[in-house]
């Protein structure tokens, strides 16, 4: 886990780059503002209104939207026989959110499609793995109930940007990376509660073991919030995007993940998790052996991480 200390430093230089607002148009907090235990708490103290939840399968029509997710073919060796779907879906079941954060999810199915199944697909294959990688029952639902919030700050993100085939300007990927602190706010806001693994997932997403994410830089070694970074990459690259026109194969999607843990940044446990429910012959986490070797070829003209360069317009990583 990481020092109190050193979270406590981190928070107080984070500074949101622009204005968050809740669901109801009311600004939380203005742009500039210091992400402060101070200024959080005060924002919190201003939301007196009862907090109403609803089961996160009973919302609309996620559930059977799920299920529909379930089975496509990029996760049909996954979730590949009925015990461990109805397994998945009693606990799946158990999670309860802020009406407010389920309407957020909602909004997606409409406006972002693919924001609204991965945000769905993360939570069920976190939900899966920390079966695997979790000893505490309890510690797995209060843990993975932020998977299927973790990108709900885009909600504050321009569709147009969020949709964008070509590669993003330095300025528009500087307001699609704050999603981590919009959405960090937001669920403080809903769940009334800074220190909620919900917001922390929400915030902490795109941090890596090394030091190397965004947007506090710091290390992450945290199994919750390691199991939403791993899965949240593996179905954002088993997936189509408008900036590639293909999305990964399952095997090449794994490889990249591999050497993402070969280079310290993501956790070897969560990895191995993954490939090892990806494969026939299931084994034991601690016996998992996982191929160094490395054999996919990436989808030609992906323009993940690439910027147009101002002078010349070519594009950048």
């Amino acid at each position: 886990m990481i020092p109190e200390s050193e979270n406590e430093h981190t928070m107080s230089e984070l500074i949101i780059e622009y204005p968050v607002f809740a669901n109801d148009g009311k600004e939380l907090l203005p742009a500039q503002t210091v992400l402060s235990d101070e200024n959080l708490k005060k924002m919190i103290s201003g939301n007196q209104s009862p907090i109403r939840t609803s089961r996160l399968l009973d919302f609309g029509s996620m559930k059977s939207d799920i299920l529909v997710f379930l089975d496509q073919d990029n996760y049909l060796a996954v979730f590949d026989n009925k015990a461990t779907r109805l397994r998945l879906m009693a606990r799946m079941m158990k999670a309860e959110l802020p009406l407010p954060v389920l309407e957020s999810i909602y909004f997606f199915k409409e406006y972002d499609f693919y924001t609204y199944r991965h945000l769905l697909m993360v939570f069920a294959l976190s939900t899966l793995l920390a079966e695997y990688l979790v000893k505490d029952r309890v510690s797995i639902m209060d843990g993975v109930i932020g998977a299927p919030s973790h990108d709900i700050g885009k909600i504050a993100v321009p569709l147009d940007i969020l949709n964008k085939p070509t590669p993003l300007t330095s300025d528009e990927l500087k307001i699609l990376r704050h999603h981590t602190l919009s959405g960090y706010v937001l669920l403080c806001h809903y769940f009334r509660d800074p220190a909620n693994i919900t917001a922390r997932v929400a915030r902490d997403h795109h941090e890596r073991r090394d030091g190397s994410g965004y947007p506090r830089r710091i290390k992450i070694d945290d199994m919750m919030i390691e199991l939403v970074i791993v899965t949240d990459i593996y179905d954002a690259l088993i997936s189509s995007r408008p900036y590639r026109p293909s999305s990964y194969e399952k095997r090449t999607a794994l490889e990249e993940i591999t050497k993402m843990a070969e280079k310290g940044l993501v956790s070897w446990n969560v990895v191995k998790a993954l490939i090892n429910q990806n494969r026939n012959k299931r084994v034991h986490i601690d016996e998992c052996l996982v191929s160094l070797e490395k054999r996919g070829v990436p989808p030609p003209n992906n323009l993940y991480g690439r910027t147009p360069d101002k002078n010349t317009g070519k594009t950048k990583k």
